[in-house]
């Protein structure tokens, strides 16, 4: 599996922004992006990682991914609904590829129409 600095060094490679263009786009020094991208700095803060995936225009989730962190109240929201627990714990156990995690978002998102019509 790619590093958050493997994948963040795509993704803006992706977009065409230098590290310098970036940096500025989201308030911090140059360094710090090559720094992230080379693995000598952990992973960003969400809130950081949210204003890098606006930037690039890619999906904020594919980098929370990649820094092992999740949005913000997201955590607490699982931790406080056991029902969200055994969701994800069966989810873990069945061993998922991306495309049937993928296929498991669109159900979710189509629920609420099913249910309501």
């Amino acid at each position: 599996m790619a590093t958050f600095g493997e994948i963040l060094r795509e993704r803006r490679r992706l977009a065409g922004i230098s590290q310098r263009d970036l940096a500025t786009k989201i308030g911090v020094d140059f360094s710090y992006i090559s720094k992230l991208e080379n693995g000598r700095l952990p992973p960003p803060a969400v809130e950081t990682a949210g204003r890098i995936a606006t930037a690039l225009n890619c999906p904020v989730e594919e980098l929370l991914s990649a820094a092992g962190k999740f949005p913000t109240g997201v955590e607490s929201a699982i931790a406080s609904e056991p029902a969200a627990l055994r969701f994800l714990q069966k989810a873990i156990d069945l061993d998922l590829t991306q495309a049937e995690w993928e296929r498991m978002l669109s159900r979710l998102d189509n629920l609420r129409d099913h249910a309501e019509g």
